[in-house]
Order: structure tokens, then C-alpha cells, then sequence
């Protein structure tokens, strides 16, 4: 720390030497062309513009080599004192790994076959006055790259690849879509009633109207009204917000892709989704088998599908129609005020199920009880018309035939009130079911989890820009 302090001293001596020539060291409008397409068009003698940030710095006599990295890619810059005036010369000595400058010259090639540019003038963009991490890629504090990830985009390509496969995965994913009709929309991350899904959403105040509102826990209820409203086909790329735990897989904020269709159903879902992940696959991977966390894992459909209700009997003797207590019992778990609810039990039933085979797996037959806005089975009434989807041990999708019946909507809702599971009832939606809503079928796919099996990722703060973390202190 004490050496970085006096590498930080250096460089403010330096700018304050830098604005005493009346150079503001903070830069202007540059007007470049990327590297990649310098490179791309290289041609020798070629004059060009250029910015990025120094990399490197090789001083050898009179001359130097640079190297210079922007979004694209790197190049090297060459600096020779014949090229440039006294000025130009005493300014290039004031330049640190770090800078960001812009740069005019010509293109040759060094003995090595190395394209280079020739500098005949340049100019001082950003002075960086802290060192660049040197041992970027040794550091042991994962927390540390993500508390400060413009330095771990900076000093590691591979951080850098994950999210511009990141953008990749979400622009093919509205390819997909738009080329089969369907219409992006977007709804309210300010909800005053929180719905769509069970989870512990985060409050705030709209001062304006003195009401508290909050952030939406899923987007679901809000296209379920566009559906109402003669929307048949629509999608949200969404962030939705829970108050709720960090793990792995877990982030407070995270994008989820929801897929409505009318006059369809839970099925139709299903193909969709098999579609879906396959072409992105293939688009942007560019192949149809892929490895996560040392598996191979075939995408090609038809997927695997396994009944839930089936392996729940097998494995506890559990069966749909028995009362949570039951359950408990067999399960081993106490049931006592406040200390086991529902959800507990069915996260241990879904931890003890979770698919440990890398394949793509959809999870069928789920209980009823436990999907208060999916249709129930006609010939089964304690089984939802529901799937979830796994790959590699990632749950991934979620998908529905969407109860659209207004009568047993509000009788869904009473039942979460008088569970606890939420605090009021939609009364805006349920007037909108009212009006009629078309059967339809519903998917939800997580796409930052989608894009840790792309990118062989372990943990989802890999797959975030700016994940939350524990306080620093």
C-alpha cells in the first residue's frame, strides 16, 4: 500500500506538470476508428486515428513501443523523437501505464511482422493516477474483482468474454422471438401491490403520492393484463428484485426473460423453450453440445421429462393429497408456528430432487398447491399444468398453462393471504381477468443463470456486471 501511495504521488506530480504546459489532461471529442478495424484494413503507410488506454510501455533509447487497447482489441504505437516536436516529447514522458490517449500516425510493420503505428502526434485523454493491477489474474479475493470489476474487465479478457456473451445470448434471444411474431413490451418495476411470484419484495415510498410501492418481484400479473388488453403474443426481458438471499445462484437483482402466448398452452411452452436454448446454442456458441463444470451436456431436443409427483412417492411416500403435515412427518422436519412453512418443504423435497444428471430435464407433474397461477391437470386437480426446466443442476425455466379463470384466481389468493405467503389481493388484476383473459401459456427463463451454463460459469456474480455484496467493513 505504501508503495502504490508513492506510485500515486508520482503521477500527481506529473499532472500538475502536465496542466502547467496548459494541457488539460482530461481530454476532448477524439474522432477514431476502432483497432479491430484498423486491423482489419491494415494496409502499410495507411495514416489513421486512434484511442485506447496504455497497456504497456517498452522504452528502448529514443524510442518506444506502446501497446494500446481499446474495446475491440490491442495494437501497438511507436514512439520515435524524430517524429515528434520538443513539446510532444516532453509530454510523451509524463505518460503512465494506464493513460488513456489518442493517437495520429501511419501503419507499418516492425522486422517481427508486428502492425504497428507510427505516432506523429497524440494527445492526452484521461490521466490515470493509480497503478494498474500487475498480478491481476493471482488475486485469491474473488469479492475484490467484483467489488471492483472495471479493474477485472481491464486486466482479465475473461471476464470481458463472459459479457459480451452476455450480450450476445439476450440480442438472439429477441432474434428469436421477433421472428416469430411475437412483440416486446414493458411493464412496471414499481408495483403497489407485489405479485407473479412468492418471494419477499423490496419497499420504497413515491413521495408525490405518499404511498409506499414495491419492486417488482416478477412482471408476470402486468402481461397477464396485456394479454386482457388483445396482446397475444409478448415478451419482457425484465429485472425483477427480491429481498431475499445471495448465494451462487442467487443475486437481489436479476434478469428473467417472460414469454406470454395466447391460446396456448404449458406445452407449447415447452417446445419453445427446447427451441429456444437449442438455437441460442447454436448462435452463439455456435455448436449443439456444450461443457458446464466438466459435463458434457447435449442440447440437441427432444429433452428429457421426469414426473415430480412419481419421484416425491417413490423416494418419501409423499403424495399430493396429503395435508403439509403429513408431509413434515415423513420427511423429518418439526412443523411448529413459524418454524416450517410450505416453501420450506418443498425446497427440501427440490434440493434432495435436483437433477444431478447434465442433460437437459424438464420437471413435470408439479403439486398444484404450490402454483397458485397455473391450471390444474383435468384429470388430476392436485397436479399443475407446470414445468421446470434443469440443465447441469440449473434451474432455468419455468413455465405454465395459465389459469385464467377470474373465480379460482381470487380463491388462489385468499389462500396465500391466509398462508402468509403474500400481504394483499390484486383487486386490479383479478377485475381484468373479469373482462376475460385467453388461455394462454406462460414461460420464465432466468437469463443470468442461462449464461452461467453458456459460459461454464460457477457462480452468478461471474455473470453480473456489479453483483451485490456484504458491506466492506
Amino acid at each position: 500500500m505504501e508503495e502504490i501511495n508513492e506510485l500515486i504521488k508520482i503521477r500527481l506530480k506529473k499532472l500538475g506538470e502536465i496542466k502547467e504546459r496548459g494541457i488539460y489532461p482530461y481530454g476532448e471529442k477524439f474522432i477514431c476508428q476502432s483497432i479491430r478495424e484498423i486491423r482489419e484494413n491494415f494496409s502499410e503507410q495507411k495514416e489513421v486515428r486512434v484511442a485506447g488506454r496504455i497497456m504497456a510501455i517498452r522504452k528502448h533509447g529514443k524510442a518506444s513501443f506502446l501497446d494500446l487497447r481499446d474495446s475491440t482489441e490491442k495494437i501497438q504505437i511507436y514512439f520515435k523523437e524524430e517524429f515528434l516536436d520538443k513539446e510532444e516529447i516532453a509530454l510523451f514522458d509524463k505518460l503512465d501505464i494506464g493513460d488513456i490517449i489518442g493517437v495520429e500516425g501511419r501503419l507499418f510493420k516492425t522486422k517481427t511482422g508486428e502492425e504497428t503505428i507510427q505516432v506523429s502526434d497524440f494527445k492526452i485523454l484521461a490521466k490515470s493516477l493509480r497503478p494498474l493491477p500487475e498480478k491481476w489474474h493471482g488475486l485469491k479475493d474473488v469479492e475484490l474483482r467484483y467489488r471492483q470489476r472495471y479493474l477485472d474487465l481491464l486486466a482479465n479478457p475473461e471476464a470481458k468474454e463472459i459479457f459480451l456473451l452476455r450480450t450476445q445470448v439476450i440480442k438472439k434471444v429477441r432474434e428469436f422471438l421477433d421472428n416469430r411474431g411475437f412483440l416486446e413490451v414493458e411493464t412496471p418495476m414499481l408495483q403497489p401491490i407485489p405479485g407473479g411470484a412468492v418471494g419477499t419484495p423490496l419497499k420504497t415510498e413515491l413521495d408525490f403520492y405518499g404511498k409506499e410501492l414495491f419492486l417488482r418481484v416478477a412482471p408476470e400479473l402486468y402481461l397477464k393484463r396485456l394479454l386482457v388488453g388483445g396482446f397475444d403474443k409478448i415478451y419482457e426481458l425484465n429485472r425483477s428484485f427480491r429481498n431475499e438471499g445471495v448465494s451462487t445462484r442467487h443475486n437481489p437483482e436479476f434478469t428473467m426473460l417472460e414469454v406470454y402466448q395466447a391460446y396456448a398452452d404449458c406445452s407449447d411452452m415447452l417446445q419453445l423453450t427446447e427451441e429456444l436454448i437449442f438455437y441460442l446454442a447454436k448462435e452463439v456458441l455456435g455448436k449443439e453440445k456444450i461443457v458446464y463444470q466438466e459435463k458434457e451436456i447435449d442440447l440437441t431436443p427432444p429433452w428429457k421429462k421426469i414426473s415430480f409427483a412419481q419421484m416425491v412417492k417413490e423416494k418419501f411416500g409423499i403424495t399430493p393429497e396429503q395435508p403439509v403435515e403429513v408431509w413434515a412427518e415423513k420427511l423429518g422436519l418439526p412443523i411448529e408456528e413459524g418454524k416450517l412453512s410450505r416453501s420450506q418443504i418443498v425446497n427440501f423435497i427440490s434440493e434432495q430432487l435436483e437433477p444431478v444428471e447434465s442433460c437437459p430435464v424438464f420437471i413435470v407433474d408439479l403439486f398444484s398447491i404450490f402454483c397458485p397461477w397455473a391450471k390444474t391437470k383435468p384429470d388430476n386437480p392436485y397436479l399443475s399444468e407446470r414445468f421446470e426446466l434443469f440443465i447441469g443442476g440449473l434451474e432455468l425455466a419455468n413455465a405454465y398453462s395459465e389459469l385464467n379463470d377470474p373465480l379460482e384466481q381470487r380463491k388462489r389468493f385468499e389462500e396465500l393471504v391466509k398462508g402468509k405467503r403474500t400481504e394483499k389481493i390484486d383487486e386490479d388484476f383479478l377485475l381484468a381477468l373479469e373482462y376475460g383473459m385467453p388461455p394462454a401459456g406462460g414461460l420464465g427463463i432466468g437469463i443470468d443463470r442461462l449464461v452461467m451454463l453458456f459460459a461454464d460459469c460457477a457462480s452468478i456474480r461471474e455473470v453480473i456486471l456489479f453483483p451485490q455484496l456484504k458491506p466492506e467493513d
